[in-house]
């Protein structure tokens, strides 16, 4: 947040203190002591998220290369872009292609890079690293079996109609196919 001009950041958090309640490979889970501009103290959940990244591969017919899978956490079958977390020292972008490959079977070429969002930063650091993909290879069956039921190439044109018939729900693959359809067409 930028300062206000006489210097003071009159709506800024201060944080007194933060205390570890579980730290496992991907996260770390902790309860920080807050403080409002007004005064009021409260503690809040924070959740430290290893990065992940995604990608949106295109062919040249108008489709996105999709994963039709079952997420728990919801309990409901949805359509996401392929991608997963980034391995320590390792490129985002080269986790996102990674991921393309294990998870479609497809080897995404001219990639590109889209931006990065914090899906639920209110209470959590999970940065989501987006990447565009306009050409691939298909390379053989995917390699990870256990990420997908299907995986299909999806017209561009019906993106916006599954977002509000909430077959895609996660706010990265939201984010990305938006971006490709407002700016990559």
């Amino acid at each position: 947040m930028a300062p206000e001009p006489d210097g003071q950041e009159l709506t800024r958090w201060k944080i007194h203190g933060e205390r570890l309640v579980d730290d496992t490979r991907r996260d770390r889970v902790s309860i920080a002591s807050v403080e409002l501009p007004d005064g009021v103290k409260f503690e809040q959940w924070v959740f430290r998220i290893r990065p992940a990244a995604m990608m949106a591969v295109l062919d040249d017919r108008d489709r996105v290369l999709m994963l039709w899978r079952h997420r728990f956490i919801i309990d409901r079958w949805v359509w996401e872009l392929p991608g997963g977390y980034v391995n320590p020292d390792e490129d985002p972008a080269v986790t996102a292609a990674r991921e393309v490959e294990e998870e479609t079977g497809w080897r995404p070429l001219d990639v590109e890079p889209l931006g990065s969002l914090q899906p639920i930063v209110g209470s959590a650091d999970a940065e989501n690293r987006l990447y565009v993909a306009r050409r691939s290879e298909y390379i053989g069956a995917p390699a990870d079996i256990n990420e997908a039921e299907r995986v299909e190439w999806i017209p561009l044109d019906t993106v916006r109609d599954r977002i509000a018939k909430g077959e895609i729900v996660g706010a990265a693959s939201q984010v990305a196919l938006l971006h490709v359809l407002a700016f990559h067409r």
